[in-house]
């Protein structure tokens, strides 16, 4: 349980670094409160010892609000506020703790996810739970897209979790469920390269979920190809990979099971184009075919 006392006085401290967590900050100064300090990722080198923190740790603070910052907090700095730290995190949790839940929640096919507004102790994620706020996941989000509906609905929770704290004084907790927990490690740029030997909607999964960042990747006929918008579809067409037809409607790919329907891509010296637009330029030989792609 996290208890303040009330009052206009709440000394409120942030850190954060992306645009997701910009959102919280904005959201919390439209609302009007006054921030302290904000830490951004730049500060990492000023948490790593005791003496680099000291500049920091002597600003006093009631509480610290958490979002995004990329960095494990040190014991000294959760110590820090009177009232300790507090986590908006993208995700309900116990579900996709770690560094990239959006992106993990869109790989696993969840229809739906939400902010954890958490109070921080010494493990990834894994403190009490003061609220959950629940967010669905449309069929064609990207994770780009899905980012900025979670950025909006945890600006929303930070403030009503601000105003809950100087209306009653302390807020509630409840602890997570281990038995129940799941991680969300940091994406690898491997694993967006794009396995045709799966099913196209684990591929359509896949290329939502690297949408914008790093972008699935593919080969065809030995170019680097990044697929940016494409839909799934049922049926059995022959070797993954295989082009099944090609023209201004999409490019129709073979999978594992069913074939994906390819409806924008990039070059890796050119720009993201619409399919039709890419044949224009770059017309298809009768055996071509998307592979693996390396690097």
């Amino acid at each position: 349980m996290t208890s303040l006392q009330s009052g206009p006085a709440m000394r409120i401290g942030f850190a954060g670094t992306p645009g997701f967590a910009a959102a919280m900050l904005i959201a919390m100064l439209d609302a009007g409160r006054p921030v302290a300090l904000a830490l951004a990722q730049p500060d990492r080198p000023r948490l790593k010892t005791a003496e680099a923190r000291t500049p920091v740790t002597a600003i006093p603070i009631d509480l610290l609000v958490v979002a995004a910052y990329g960095l494990i907090l040190p014991p000294e700095i959760l110590a820090w506020p009177v009232h300790g730290c507090i986590n908006v995190h993208a995700s309900l949790l116990p579900r996709w703790r770690g560094a990239a839940p959006i992106e993990r929640a869109l790989l696993a096919g969840d229809d739906e996810t939400g902010i954890s507004i958490m109070q921080m102790d010494a493990g990834l994620d894994t403190g009490p739970v003061i609220a959950r706020y629940p967010v669905p996941i449309a069929g064609r989000d990207t994770a780009g897209a899905l980012r900025e509906k979670l950025a909006r609905a945890g600006a929303k929770a930070i403030v009503e979790t601000l105003a809950r704290l100087e209306r009653e004084g302390r807020l509630e907790t409840t602890p997570q469920s281990i038995a129940e927990a799941t991680h969300a490690p940091k994406i690898d740029r491997r694993e967006a390269v794009i396995d045709w030997r799966t099913s196209a909607h684990a591929v359509d999964r896949a290329v939502r979920a690297f949408n914008p960042v790093p972008g699935a990747r593919t080969t065809l006929d030995g170019e680097l190809i990044k697929i940016w918008e494409a839909e799934a579809g049922p049926g059995r067409f022959g070797e993954a990979g295989a082009i099944v037809r090609a023209d201004a409607n999409g490019i129709v790919v073979a999978c594992g099971e069913g074939a994906l329907l390819v409806r924008e891509l990039q070059r890796a010296s050119g720009k993201r184009m619409p399919v039709a637009a890419f044949l224009t330029g770059h017309p298809l030989a009768g055996r071509a075919r998307f592979g693996p792609a390396n690097g």
